[in-house]
């Protein structure tokens, strides 16, 4: 997993509350373990007709919003299933951050597991930065995991991630390469403490 650290780009607006994973990625979709090509099944509900077309109208498919690394979306972002996938197909889409008011608890640990930065806005800072939007639709922002800042035009906005999510995405691992990376520990940990089952005796 590449570090996560710092992201400047243009934004896709997709100010919808109640964003669920089965509209992240249907359920069709995850018959796959790989997570190549997921992003072609992106909110494929919203973006493409019954025949396959694309919907003119859903942001996506807009001219220019191709290539944005990040996403702004309302409250309760990825409420719904468990399902993995949903980050999964988002950073395959090519986005690598998501602002919104709040997430879903679940969505928002596998976010963090698999290099997504989930990023939850103040109210008011959600509301500026819209109205941005609103005014120019190609304005940039930079998402700072290092100072755990969102830099708008005259405006710089704090947000807060858990510290050791932060720290593993910095790092660009995740929990078992930590462990891995601390297999001396671990063994000096284990010969320090016998076990407290004694595993050469059989089971009864």
């Amino acid at each position: 997993m590449e570090p996560v650290r710092s992201f400047t780009g243009k934004v896709v607006p997709l100010l919808a509350d109640n964003v669920d994973t089965d509209q992240i990625i249907p359920a069709r979709f995850l018959k796959t373990t790989d997570k190549q090509g997921l992003g072609e099944g992106l909110f494929a509900g919203w973006r493409y007709d019954a025949d396959g077309r694309p919907r003119p109208g859903f942001v996506l498919n807009q001219p220019g919003m191709q290539g944005r690394p990040l996403l702004l979306a309302g409250d309760n972002f990825g409420s719904g299933s468990s399902r993995e996938h949903a980050p999964w197909a988002l950073l395959a889409y090519g986005f690598r951050v998501v602002l919104a008011l709040s997430f879903a608890d679940i969505f928002r640990g596998n976010a963090l597991k698999n290099g997504l930065l989930p990023v939850a806005l103040a109210p008011d800072t959600h509301r500026r930065l819209v109205e941005l939007l609103e005014r120019d639709a190609d304005a940039e922002l930079t998402v700072d995991l290092e100072q755990q800042a969102v830099q708008l035009p005259g405006e710089r906005a704090g947000f807060e991630v858990d510290p050791f999510a932060r720290s593993m995405l910095l790092a660009g691992t995740d929990e078992l390469g930590y462990l891995l990376a601390r297999e001396d520990a671990v063994a000096a940990f284990e010969a320090a403490h016998p076990a407290r089952v004694d595993t050469t005796r059989p089971l009864a």
